[in-house]
């Protein structure tokens, strides 16, 4: 982009796109209007195509490139806006705690991952964490007690905003002592009639059903014999020897188990951040906008200069 794009350019394009012509622009601008036909000609020179078609039946119309950049001038202008209002409800101590649930299968990196971003882009704002199954959870962020959550994937993307924040594999954990510990990787078919512990389908049935699924595919029979509530309760009763279980890859182990790869199956465990579509809580916009731009779990380096470069600078770059 051209160093001589300016705020007030974006405001005077959208304006006359708004208004069909220069006069109205102006007006709706509080500048002259010769003044805005001359700036938006300089600009047009400067990046060397024609944004606007004048004297046209209709009045003045966006070039197919026009229209491009009058896209990015509504996008850009309106993110300045919510940085704005966002700084000046920092300045005044009115943001509100974001209240933010979590399932206990959620990998704890990516809590505290969320918690580090929500702290760079809200300096000094409180977090509120409140830990609970996916049904129940989702329950509480519809009544609004809750304004959003990180929970297991699948979720229905009809009723809910869903943004995935993280894969990581599904591997089989196990006792240290086990015999299948001494392999590298081990085959579905043969840890399959041993995969016994599963996540209480009560509580997410959706997710039990899409296991389900990924068992059928693979032509192996679910065995569901014990059912956990936690992460915790799944690992003891791996210990205490009622059979195998699914964790995800990162997940934090108890001392005694192991996790080895499944074979030819890329079954992951998939994280997302749910909130509701008629949430109005100020942070959701720019914490949306930092996951879909830089990740949570990155681990590329940036360069030095972006290391040190404020969040919510990179966010209206």
């Amino acid at each position: 982009m051209s160093d001589s794009v300016e705020f007030r350019h974006l405001e005077y394009l959208v304006a006359i796109h708004e208004g069909k012509n220069f006069t109205k622009a102006a007006e709706r601008v509080y500048r002259s209007q010769p003044a805005i036909s001359q700036q938006i000609r300089a600009l047009e020179e400067d990046v060397g195509f024609p944004i606007f078609v004048r004297g046209g039946k209709d009045g003045v119309s966006p070039t197919p490139a026009g229209e491009l950049v009058l896209n990015w001038a509504r996008t850009v202008l309106l993110e300045r806006r919510q940085i704005f209002v966002t700084a000046k409800a920092i300045y005044k101590g009115e943001v509100p705690p974001l209240k933010l649930g979590f399932s206990p299968f959620i990998n704890p990196r990516l809590l505290q991952e969320i918690r580090s971003a929500y702290n760079e882009l809200f300096p000094a704002c409180e977090v509120q964490l409140s830990s609970g199954d996916q049904r129940h959870t989702l329950e509480r962020i519809e009544l609004g007690s809750l304004d959003c959550a990180l929970l297991p994937m699948p979720i229905d993307q009809d009723l809910w905003n869903a943004l995935q924040i993280a894969q990581a594999p599904l591997v089989l954990c196990m006792r240290a002592d086990d015999p299948l510990a001494s392999q590298a990787v081990i085959s579905l078919h043969e840890a399959a009639p041993r995969i016994r512990i599963f996540r209480d389908p009560e509580l997410h049935p959706s997710a039990h059903a899409r296991l389900s699924e990924m068992f059928l595919e693979a032509g192996i029979p679910l065995h569901l014999s014990n059912s956990a509530a936690t992460p915790a309760d799944m690992q003891w009763m791996v210990k205490e020897g009622y059979g195998l279980a699914l964790l995800d890859q990162l997940s934090p182990l108890e001392s005694g188990l192991v996790t080895r790869p499944i074979a030819r199956v890329h079954w992951t465990a998939d994280t997302a951040l749910i909130w509701s579509k008629t949430c109005a809580h100020i942070a959701l916009p720019l914490i949306e906008k930092l996951i879909k731009q830089t990740g949570l779990l990155s681990k590329r380096k940036q360069p030095k200069s972006e290391q040190v470069r404020p969040q919510q600078l990179r966010l209206i770059s």
